[in-house]
């Protein structure tokens, strides 16, 4: 196991692919332990629904929904920062991507189903936003490579293609520094979540 992650919950690490960048955690557990706790809640109640990922496209997936409903259900917000950069007496907008969920410092991105570079966006905001001492972990929620099987299973094998967001396509960009020097949790949707229903 990753000594990095150690202090995630044995259920947890068993249910998610974890990749923790810049000592994520232990900021998250000592310096912003309600908003650990909302994490934890989240991620131990969430489950991959067969229906959910059957339904049509068009509009947020079934999946990102529910994903929102539990962190808005605990205060947790969408936020667009207002942020510029002041040049001797001019002043020019530098409008960052609105974070799906922020709460206290921390801010959670959902990717889904996305094209792969939503994931350049979301790291670089979180690099600008560190920067700027308003975010002091992000977090990205996505899927591991491993619930491929079950959308080739469930014909919708083509829904999710390879340049789609997947935890192989996040870990290098993540690695490679993409966030800068903002800690960083990525965290990946596994087939031991998948209910038929």
């Amino acid at each position: 196991m990753d000594t990095r992650i150690k202090n995630i919950p044995e259920e947890i690490r068993k249910l998610y692919e974890i990749l923790e960048w810049k000592h994520a955690v232990a900021v998250l557990r000592h310096d912003f332990p309600n908003e650990w706790d909302d994490i934890l809640y989240v991620l131990g109640k969430f489950k991959l629904l067969r229906s959910s990922i059957l339904q049509p496209g068009g509009g947020k997936s079934p999946i990102s929904q529910s994903i929102d409903d539990m962190f808005f259900s605990r205060g947790w917000e969408e936020k667009k920062f207002k942020t510029s950069i002041h040049v001797d007496e001019e002043t020019h907008d530098s409008p960052t991507h609105a974070v799906d969920y922020y709460k206290n410092k921390i801010a959670v991105e959902t990717e889904w189903n996305n094209k792969d570079p939503f994931y350049d966006r979301d790291l670089n905001n979180f690099r600008l936003l560190h920067q700027l001492d308003v975010i002091s972990v992000g977090i990205i929620i996505t899927r591991a490579d491993s619930l491929q099987d079950i959308f080739d299973l469930l014909g919708k094998g083509k829904s999710y293609g390879p340049s789609t967001t997947h935890m192989n396509k996040l870990i290098p960009k993540v690695e490679g520094g993409g966030a800068g020097g903002c800690p960083v949790l990525a965290i990946g949707i596994t087939k031991k979540l998948y209910v038929e229903d």
